[in-house]
């Protein structure tokens, strides 16, 4: 009996010690790993401070309460791996060249979407790339289910004329990508990104003078375009004791003759109508739809939602966006854009649905129901 219990202790000591390590070691990796960003400093938390948004050390929602997300619940139902999860067959997008981005006109404005929440976007001749992620996987290693589905994007980064300005909502990983900052941050002209997101793009080679932070309802004019910071029902984080470290948002873009709205990620709550009363009516509503769930529905809508923001916002025509490239969420991966179609179409509202890679031109959007997915 001596002798099995000396066994037992040293197998507990050994297991106790493994774990122990394995949780040093994943410590280190977060620490050290460029990939899960900056740290916000103490100076920067006393600017903070000034915010209405920021209390205690951290950006707090004052939309809505948030419902703390059961993990466990949460897990297992990711574990149930939706039969539709991901297509079946690569997706077709559309090419795009440097040349046909350059040779089109400052009058007009159109609009190119790489999946997901990607776009870029031409308006009074400037290039502006909103939410780029342009990387492989929305994790910060590389899972097998964080991957993007089987499909070319439309232009490389490396291929992108030069970018004029970069807008962020939020620092997750589908959202703002290390590998995709650094092959841009040489060829961009400015970042306008929440309160907070500076110090990640400066930890990955930013220079800080690109840099142009905001608050909520805060702009910054440039060549005849308001960019305009807007509320969002969302969180933060990209590390373990992260969250809400840096703040999120949606954005308004706005000149003489267009009004475009970007939803960034977001649960439904009055904050659109509070936009859409402040800065409407708008021409194109770029909303997202997709990777819902009833356990998070405090922070992602369901389409039907997405579609009532639209009306909410007094948008002329919505994009459902937050869909077709990744699966986040145990729905079918095709099944957030068919529900928002027929909830469109029960309210009489405008929707397009454009392929990955194929020009938007604003004036032409109306009612562009291309059922690409279907093929």
């Amino acid at each position: 009996m001596k002798k099995l219990n000396k066994i037992l202790k040293k197998m507990t000591i050994y297991i106790i010690t493994s774990i122990g390590g394995l949780i040093l070691l994943g410590i280190l990796f977060v620490a050290c790993a460029p990939q899960f960003g900056g740290k916000i400093s103490k100076t920067k938390k006393e600017e903070y401070a000034q915010s209405n948004n920021f209390k205690d050390g951290k950006f707090e929602l004052k939309i809505a309460p948030i419902k703390i997300t059961d993990l466990g619940k949460m897990f297992k139902k990711m574990a149930k791996k939706h039969p539709e999860a991901r297509p079946h067959k690569p997706i077709t997008s559309l090419t795009v060249d440097s040349l046909s981005l350059e040779n089109f006109s400052a009058g007009s404005t159109r609009l190119i979407w790489f999946g997901h929440s990607a776009f870029l976007l031409q308006m009074q001749g400037l290039n502006i790339l909103i939410d780029p992620m342009f990387g492989d996987y929305t994790a910060p290693i590389k899972l097998k289910s964080a991957k993007r589905f089987d499909y070319d994007l439309p232009i490389e980064p490396e291929q992108l004329p030069f970018i004029d300005i970069v807008i962020f909502s939020h620092d997750h990983y589908d959202h703002l990508d290390y590998n995709t900052v650094l092959k841009l941050k040489d060829k961009v002209g400015k970042f306008y990104v929440p309160l907070g997101l500076s110090a990640h793009l400066i930890s990955w080679g930013v220079n800080e003078s690109k840099i142009t932070e905001h608050d909520w309802w805060e702009s910054t004019q440039y060549n005849g375009i308001n960019f305009v910071c807007t509320p969002a029902k969302h969180f933060s984080g990209r590390g373990l004791l992260d969250r809400a470290a840096t703040l999120w948002a949606s954005w308004c873009i706005i000149d003489a003759k267009d009004k475009i709205y970007f939803s960034g990620d977001s649960g439904y709550a009055d904050h659109f109508k509070e936009i859409g009363e402040k800065y409407g009516p708008f021409d194109l509503a770029l909303i997202e739809c997709g990777q819902y769930d009833s356990l998070w529905s405090d922070v992602h809508m369901f389409p039907e939602e997405s579609v009532q923001a639209g009306i909410d916002l007094k948008s002329e025509q919505m994009i459902p966006i937050h869909w077709g490239s990744f699966t986040l969420a145990n729905h079918g991966w095709k099944e957030s854009v068919n529900r928002a179609i027929a909830e469109s179409k029960r309210l009489d509202r405008n929707i397009s649905t454009p392929k990955i890679g194929e020009f938007i031109l604003l004036n032409e959007a109306h009612n562009g129901i291309n059922k690409w997915w279907e093929e």
